[in-house]
């Protein structure tokens, strides 16, 4: 005859090991596969190592504006790299449409009154001779 149930369990730990839940380490490799559980979680959600303070940074020589050029100088570059953002602004702005029209004629908005500042210092500088 053929029985439609496994049998019963005989004693009590068996008993007791089909009801408790399974332990991390109730197979072969889970106590590894449990480290590397903890290590991949440490990688994600543990907060990250203090960086080194950016006074160990030094800036990039790339683009280095010479000690040596006066004042009026650089207002004049200044001045001529507002101007020319101006225009890529404007005529950006006058390809667009909508809200993002609205957002370009902003920023060059904001262009032209810093034009205007350095044009205004640029007026009030006294030139070396």
């Amino acid at each position: 005859m053929i029985k439609d149930s496994p049998n019963p369990p005989d004693t009590e730990a068996e008993l007791e090991k089909e009801t408790d839940p399974v332990s991390p380490y109730a197979f072969l490799d889970s106590k590894k596969l449990h480290d590397a559980a903890i290590r991949a979680l440490d990688h994600y959600l543990a907060p990250p190592p203090e960086k080194k303070a950016k006074a160990d940074r030094r800036p990039s020589s790339v683009f280095v504006v010479a000690p040596n050029v006066d004042s009026e100088t650089l207002l004049a570059h200044a001045c001529e790299t507002l101007a020319s953002a101006n225009v890529m602004a404007s005529e950006l702005a006058f390809g667009l449409n909508g809200p993002t029209c609205n957002l370009m004629l902003a920023v060059q908005q904001m262009i032209s009154l810093a034009e205007l500042s350095v044009n205004r210092v640029l007026d009030q500088v006294d030139p070396h001779q």
